[in-house]
């Protein structure tokens, strides 16, 4: 397989344990890529997140030049948010903020429904419902759950899709999305991660079929679907050892 002239990654569990640095074998593929082709990464973290697991290690690589930062595009909150390098800082695109009362009948929504499935954390870790302006997001074991907890409270992903179908069905006007492996993020209706692909191709000029997507959820409740659905190219991970290794197998290492 041929590098193509975009690649695209979700961030946790694809690029990095959830909400954690990249790890080093990750920094030094996902730095080789970077040299090669256009990156970008859409993911339900908000971009001070993108932030602390990924762009300040870059930035402090000898070998990440500011040419491959600027081949690099960041799409957090599901691609409701575009940032672009540009001389040597970040530069926001577009903001898809939700409104007043679609935020608040979110949050609501949320608590209720998880209340009532019995899935309302009583001792969680940080908070458990975060506005990141663009999106709101459900994270059952708090913000700051260690991995190894997260990746044991819902293996099969039962609990969180019955959340998400519940939520869904009172909020028919916005997007309900599975996330990472305990949160649930949801957006504007129509604007997700298919939006944010659409997005890249007007703003890079690369077609969506010279585009590939790197991601852990890409079954149908999942949030990396919608890129599957519109029939970008995918490669399904189950952690970011597969990606790493995905990556090192593309670039001949």
């Amino acid at each position: 397989m041929s590098v193509p002239r975009l690649v695209a990654f979700d961030l946790d569990d694809t690029l990095a344990p959830s909400k954690s640095p990249v790890p080093q074998r990750m920094l030094d593929v996902f730095a080789r890529l970077l040299d090669q082709t256009t990156v970008a990464v859409i993911s339900g973290g908000n971009f001070e997140q993108f932030e602390s697991q990924l762009v300040s290690q870059l930035d402090g690589r000898e070998s990440v030049s500011e040419a491959a930062l600027e081949r690099l595009h960041l799409l957090p909150t599901c691609g409701t948010r575009y940032e672009r390098r540009k001389a040597g800082a970040w530069h926001t695109v577009y903001r898809e903020h939700l409104s007043e009362t679609e935020r608040d009948g979110a949050l609501i929504a949320l608590r209720e429904e998880a209340e009532r499935l019995g899935l309302w954390e009583a001792e969680p870790w940080g908070e458990i419902l975060e506005d990141r302006g663009s999106q709101v997001t459900f994270s059952a074991l708090g913000q700051r759950a260690p991995v190894d907890a997260k990746h044991s409270w819902d293996p099969t992903g039962e609990k969180k899709n019955s959340l998400r179908a519940a939520v869904a069905a009172r909020l028919p006007d916005l997007e309900v999305r599975s996330g990472g492996s305990t949160s649930v993020d949801i957006t504007r209706r129509g604007i997700d991660k298919a939006y944010g692909m659409r997005k890249l191709e007007e703003h890079t000029g690369i077609p969506l079929d010279d585009m590939l997507f790197v991601g852990d959820r890409l079954d149908p409740d999942g949030n990396d679907y919608p890129v599957k659905a519109m029939g970008v190219e995918c490669h399904a991970v189950a952690g970011w050892e597969d990606t790493a290794r995905f990556l090192e197998e593309l670039l001949g290492a």
